[in-house]
């Protein structure tokens, strides 16, 4: 069967099932491209030193490496004259970036996390992109960063692409998850993996171990099960895995399952991943995979946002195992 690609599995939303418009169409289809171009990037590697650091920090106090800022300027770019979006936010600005005056503006609201990831660059592992799209409020004059704060249930759309062996680009528009691999050969996404469905059991796990000592005792109760396997009260075995790249964790996740762990300790008593750029797409996608994704207590896509850059506790993955961990958290 002949493999479609991206533009038409579009389009195919738009005519025939109506979940889409042209605009939000192009959008897409333009931020697909901006991928294109970061993933070219990231191959360019220690070649164009994309590694190395600008002596600079972002919004986050995270410091910032040279693909951090060319990531953030391609989606800039692409995305700001097309007429399609009223403003743009970046986990690397502090404020929203709105649609300069010599271009129409558009009726939704886009977000990113332009390289998640980075500090895999200099060692070569796999880095990725994040995206979310929300409406923008019809009364929303500027629009400024009021606009943004939508729980993440009123998402239009999301994805991310991953920067691997092959770049592959995962979609949602709110009828399930579909990936896209690119074809180096003629530069163009193409359907591989349509309608993917995440186990509701699992035996993996992704955590940052080094943290234990900080963490609540619910988290702490599960990894311990996980750990003890067979002997324990899981009675099996369960693999630790853990790339430091939200992208290549969760990809793993959709393709085989698993649980995807950054709770909130007492070091980063909110959580540590934000919420706008990286949680609530990726919530949304998971979910859209049959998983589920909560930040311990409440589900991620009922959050009310109260500020940009918020950010939270995250808990991803296989729905079965998702709820054990919420469950403890209430017990």
């Amino acid at each position: 069967m002949k493999k479609i690609g991206l533009t038409q599995f579009l389009i195919e939303r738009q005519r025939d099932r109506k979940l889409i418009n042209a605009d939000l169409r192009l959008l897409i289809e333009t931020v697909a491209r901006a991928c294109k171009a970061i993933s070219f990037q990231v191959t360019r590697g220690a070649l164009e030193d994309m590694g190395g650091s600008l002596g600079t920090q972002n919004i986050q106090d995270e410091e910032q490496k040279r693909l951090d800022v060319l990531s953030n300027e391609i989606l800039l770019e692409a995305n700001e004259w097309g007429g399609n979006l009223a403003a743009l936010a970046s986990e690397e600005m502090e404020h929203p970036h709105a649609i300069p005056t010599e271009y129409p503006r558009g009726e939704y609201l886009l977000l990113f996390d332009p390289l998640d990831g980075s500090s895999n660059i200099e060692v070569d592992g796999s880095v990725g992109t994040i995206f979310s799209v929300l409406r923008c409020p019809k009364d929303a004059a500027g629009p400024d960063e009021q606009a943004f704060l939508q729980p993440g249930q009123t998402q239009v759309a999301a994805g991310f692409a991953l920067y691997g062996p092959s770049t592959i680009l995962v979609l949602s528009v709110g009828d399930g998850t579909h990936g896209f691999t690119l074809d180096p050969y003629v530069s163009a996404f193409v359907l591989t993996h349509p309608d993917i469905r995440i186990p509701e059991d699992t035996q993996e796990f992704a955590i940052n171990v080094s943290n234990m000592r900080r963490w609540e005792p619910p988290v702490k109760r599960y990894i311990d099960e996980c750990i003890a396997g067979k002997d324990g009260p899981r009675g099996k075995d369960f693999n630790m895995r853990w790339v430091a790249s939200m992208v290549a964790d969760v990809y793993r996740i959709l393709s085989r399952g698993g649980i995807f762990m950054y709770p909130r300790d007492t070091k980063n008593k909110d959580g540590r991943l934000r919420l706008m750029y990286e949680a609530n797409p990726m919530a949304f996608i998971v979910e859209q995979a049959g998983g589920a994704a909560t930040d311990g207590r409440e589900r991620i896509l009922d959050l009310r946002p109260q500020k940009l850059h918020q950010r939270v506790a995250v808990i991803l993955g296989s729905k079965k195992e998702v709820e054990r961990v919420t469950s403890y958290h209430a017990a």
